[in-house]
């Protein structure tokens, strides 16, 4: 210790003289070549790895002096009692001294800085599992710029919000209107009922798909609110399908028909639970997923919307046709930017829209579960697609969609494998409809019976 004391003093006054870290970098490195593992032991040798070991000491000594406490600082003391015996933890949080060191050499020393433009840039990634398709996202971000613009609406007074369409409690008259609205909820068969709980748990695990949009690669907001286009399409998109969720649970709490805790477990459950598209973090597959789930959900609200016109919940009618319309300009949105891919790596695209087709497109809500009934997303779709209001023919449709939109039978210029996959792709939408008419016309000869399916979104009603 006194050597060490020796050692700090004599070079205090060159150590304030000196760029710290620099010279504490040059010292290392001279001591590491003079050091006992040199192959050299001459006394020249000795005295430079001294005379180095002494320099760097007194670096070090001036850094370390700059963090300690010059004034009372705060302190979080903890107190733990076992066995009559007693033990305290203090923590100390100190600041760094700045007549010390300043803020270019505290930076230098972490070897970063932490000014808010320069925090974004280093929160940038630099390596990627897919470079070729970041290169093309971020060719052409300028589009999703646009769609920020053109297809988002804007926020604030300008927007339409969830209470536009409900019974306003803060108004006189409210109980009569609640009263008209709870008789028109009234006339909504069970069936359909429950296919709009599980549309609305669907759009309540809104976090899990923010969380999605951020793994796509090149169109992460890895700060939160980073200023780029993608980011603010991702911020711009969830703030408007936000209000999907909000709108319909309100719509039937005031219903009283359902057992809304019942119905917030599974949407707790469902946010838990996650969602995995198998997107693997590929902008490309992303952008093909969320094209073809966009069109998908703006059909499922469209047709609970006609229907529930059907049996006279008008208001019910006119709030799915708002919620299909957002929808609607969303799926414009993403089928625009896959078009734009199209455009400049046609065989990215379709070697990537062909894989996902051998697979199936994973539906959000696969994973829904009230804690009691372990098939529950099943019997949900089931009664879905018995109702009409999504079916195995709407699946093949959104396909025949894509194809057409994208003009797939048209593109030249494919690479072989490419060409194979095109093929494939266009072949699809036909032989899914016959698979699903063949498969309705089964039931219909053999007079199946669907079977009744309770759920607890109802008081286990069965439908």
């Amino acid at each position: 210790s006194h050597t060490i004391s020796y050692l700090c003093n004599s070079s205090r006054s060159i150590s304030r003289s000196i760029n710290q870290q620099p010279v504490a970098r040059k010292i290392l490195l001279k001591y590491k070549m003079l050091g006992p593992s040199s192959s050299s032991s001459s006394p020249d040798t000795m005295v430079s790895s001294r005379f180095c070991l002494r320099m760097l000491m007194a670096a070090s000594w001036s850094m370390a002096y700059a963090f300690q406490s010059k004034s009372p600082v705060a302190t979080t003391t903890t107190t733990t009692l076992s066995h009559n015996a007693k033990t305290t933890t203090t923590a100390r949080f100190v600041a760094v001294d700045p007549t010390v060191v300043t803020k270019k050499e505290y930076q230098d020393i972490c070897g970063a800085e932490f000014g808010s433009d320069s925090l974004q840039e280093r929160l940038k990634a630099t390596s990627f599992l897919y470079p070729k398709h970041v290169e093309v996202i971020e060719d052409i971000a300028p589009i999703a710029g646009a769609m920020v613009d053109e297809i988002l609406l804007e926020t604030g007074e300008k927007a339409w919000q969830p209470q536009d369409f409900l019974p306003d409690l803060s108004k006189e008259g409210w109980e009569d209107e609640v009263k008209e609205m709870r008789k028109m909820v009234e006339g909504v068969p069970d069936d359909l009922m429950v296919v709009l709980v599980g549309d609305m748990v669907t759009e309540e695990a809104l976090p899990t798909y923010q969380t999605l949009l951020n793994t796509f690669e090149g169109c992460d907001d890895p700060t939160g609110d980073t200023d780029t286009a993608w980011a603010r399409w991702s911020r711009g998109w969830t703030s408007e399908e936000n209000r999907h969720g909000d709108l319909l649970n309100k719509y039937l709490y005031l219903g009283g028909k359902c057992d809304m805790r019942s119905i917030e477990v599974t949407i707790q459950h469902l946010i838990t639970n996650g969602f995995n598209p198998d997107a693997r973090k590929d902008p490309y597959r992303g952008f093909v997923y969320t094209s073809f789930q966009e069109r998908a959900t703006k059909i499922s609200h469209s047709n609970v919307g006609r229907l529930a016109g059907q049996y006279g919940d008008s208001r019910l009618r006119k709030i799915c046709a708002q919620i299909a319309g957002d929808e609607g300009r969303h799926e414009k949105a993403y089928q625009t930017f896959c078009e734009e891919i199209i455009k400049r790596d046609p065989d990215g695209l379709i070697m990537t829209f062909g894989d996902m087709m051998r697979g199936q497109i994973v539906m959000p809500a696969e994973q829904m579960t009230d804690g009691k009934n372990p098939n529950l997303y099943g019997d949900f779709s089931e009664v879905a697609q018995r109702v009409g209001v999504y079916t195995a023919i709407d699946y093949a449709d959104i396909i025949k969609h894509l194809v057409q939109r994208w003009d797939l039978e048209n593109i030249e210029g494919l690479s072989s494998e490419a060409e194979k996959e095109r093929e494939y792709i266009c072949k699809l939408p036909d032989r899914y409809r016959k698979l699903a008419e063949r498969s309705m016309n089964k039931k219909k000869k053999v007079n199946e019976e669907e079977p009744e399916r309770s759920f607890s979104w109802i008081y286990n009603r069965s439908v």
